[in-house]
């Protein structure tokens, strides 16, 4: 049986096999358990709001908006449904699924972007994103940064589907160019080992931690760049900073809200190591009496023209603080200071006073002064402190760990454990280990797995141990160490003056045993002689 369309501007009921899902409706996800249940109030009381239609054929109609409506009424069986028929233009059509769509059931944040991609591609009528936000009834800026979703990258947008990261993540990571997207999305989680699974959990990690990531390892600030941002000629085919899409500054919209807070930034650390590389070269072409530099560490490579950091003493430019300060090599001005061009490492395309003559009496001095002597047993008094003090610090910590009592059971303890422990850092798990007679091997994945397989042997006093001594080192990671050392023993009635005393006892002993060991030392020395 056939339906021709006479009036298209009507309410009525249509058979569902004249009606076609739309190709630009923004929504492409409909969740199954959602349409059953939509199916069921169907069956009960049919559907009581018409489907937006338009004639698509004589004999056939386009669904502008109620494709989930069309659907459910699909599972429910049903033959017919009501629409309201209307001639509508492409655009007319687009901008109602659209605004239909936010409106309704909630959009996905990347069917919404594609739909406001579509809006804008419109060749007539003509959109602007302003436009578009009054439309819509969101701020220009809104639009734009739904707009920019459409620069992710298929894995970044496949992650976004499946929910593995949320529009925060997703928003972030759309600014950046698309090989960079990659390594800031592995930012995204971190990696734990949980239990005995040998394969570790991906856990999401907030949005101001990417953020934070982001601005670290990718973003560069553009006002310490080397080279000229206006020159369009530096690198032909990258052009001028000033108008590149990818610095922040450039989009106000885009970046005004959070990356942009720390001034222009340039979000494409390939292209600006490349036009830093064009700087180095075309002024090393025109000053080739520059000297190159290395500000790395590490030998240099056989045959290079660059000088490495033992060859060469930078002179400062800044001021001294003090008149000691004032009194270094490195404050001072030589009859040898030449021009160097930093061309590895770091701040490489910057200009640096430098004096690289080893015979230079003021910054390759041959002789040791009396001042220096005394600065090196200053240092060495200093360092013996420290270790007294570490030394002190570890004995009070296995002293408190000697009284911890057995209460939580192993598997609270094990839980508590394994939180606390991804909390530290690799020195001071290595400090907890030790404490333990815990020895990594090279083949155990690093000390943090070693430690992990070793509390889940431990029985419960070694966990409770454990757990009192992680406190510690943690609460000691953030505030004096010896403040937290002296209220746990406190806690645990254990003499820290005593442990003080023994450890100066064994200290003088081995410097005692030493001295008399060089001492013994000389006259076979100068019998040989």
């Amino acid at each position: 049986m056939e339906t021709q369309v006479i009036n298209a501007t009507e309410y009525r009921n249509v058979p569902l096999f004249l009606l076609n899902p739309s190709r630009t409706n923004p929504r492409r996800t409909f969740e199954d358990a959602a349409l059953k249940e939509l199916a069921e109030s169907i069956r009960a009381q049919g559907v009581l709001s018409p489907l937006l239609v338009r004639p698509l054929t004589e004999n056939g109609f386009e669904i502008v908006f109620g494709e989930r409506r069309y659907r459910a009424a699909q599972i429910a069986g049903q033959d017919t449904v009501p629409v309201r028929i209307r001639q509508m233009s492409d655009a007319e059509a687009l901008e109602a699924q659209l605004v239909e769509n936010l409106i309704r059931s909630e959009i996905h944040p990347m069917e919404e972007a594609q739909g406001f991609r579509a809006l804008l591609a419109l060749e007539e009528p003509k959109y602007s994103i302003e436009q578009i936000a009054a439309k819509v009834g969101k701020s220009p800026g809104f639009v734009a940064s739904r707009l920019k979703l459409t620069d992710l990258t298929p894995a970044a947008v496949e992650a976004f589907y499946a929910g593995e990261i949320g529009v925060g993540h997703a928003l972030l990571l759309a600014k950046l160019p698309a090989d960079q997207q990659k390594q800031a999305l592995s930012a995204c989680f971190k990696e734990v080992y949980n239990g005995n699974s040998q394969k570790p959990a991906r856990i999401l990690l907030p949005v101001r931690n990417l953020q934070f990531w982001i601005d670290a390892n990718i973003l560069l600030v553009l006002k310490d760049a080397p080279f000229n941002k206006r020159d369009p000629q530096l690198v032909p085919t990258a052009g001028s900073c000033a108008e590149c899409p990818k610095r922040t500054g450039h989009n106000k919209l885009l970046f005004g809200d959070d990356l942009g807070k720390q001034g222009d930034r340039c979000t494409d650390p390939s292209c600006y190591q490349a036009k830093v590389q064009a700087h180095v070269a075309a002024t090393v072409a025109a000053k080739p009496e520059l000297v190159q530099i290395s500000t790395a560490y590490g030998a240099q490579k056989d045959g290079s023209s660059v000088l490495p950091r033992n060859k060469y003493t930078a002179i400062r430019n800044d001021k001294p603080k003090s008149n000691d300060e004032a009194k270094r090599p490195e404050f001072k001005v030589c009859k040898f200071a030449t021009e160097a061009i930093v061309t590895e490492g770091s701040d490489v395309g910057t200009i640096h006073k430098v004096c690289t003559n080893p015979a230079c009496p003021i910054h390759h001095p041959t002789r040791q002064t009396s001042r220096d002597e005394k600065w090196k047993a200053e240092q060495e008094k200093q360092r013996r402190e420290q270790a007294i003090a570490n030394a002190t610090g570890l004995r009070v910590l296995s002293a408190v760990g000697d009284a911890v009592p057995v209460r939580l059971m192993k598997r609270d303890l094990l839980f508590i454990l394994e939180k606390l422990t991804s909390l530290m850092d690799e020195n001071r798990l290595a400090m907890l280990a030790r404490q333990h007679g815990i020895r990594q091997k090279r083949d155990e994945g690093g000390i943090a797995k070693t430690l992990g397989a070793f509390m889940r042997r431990a029985d419960e006093g070694t966990l409770s141990r454990l757990l009192v001594e992680t406190a510690i080192l943690l609460a000691a990671s953030r505030t004096n160490v010896a403040t937290v050392l002296r209220d746990a023993a406190n806690t645990y009635k254990v003499d820290t003056d005593a442990i003080t005393a023994k450890v100066k006892q064994e200290f003088a002993a081995k410097e005692k045993g030493k001295k008399a060991t060089q001492g013994k030392a000389k006259p076979a020395k100068k019998a040989a002689a």
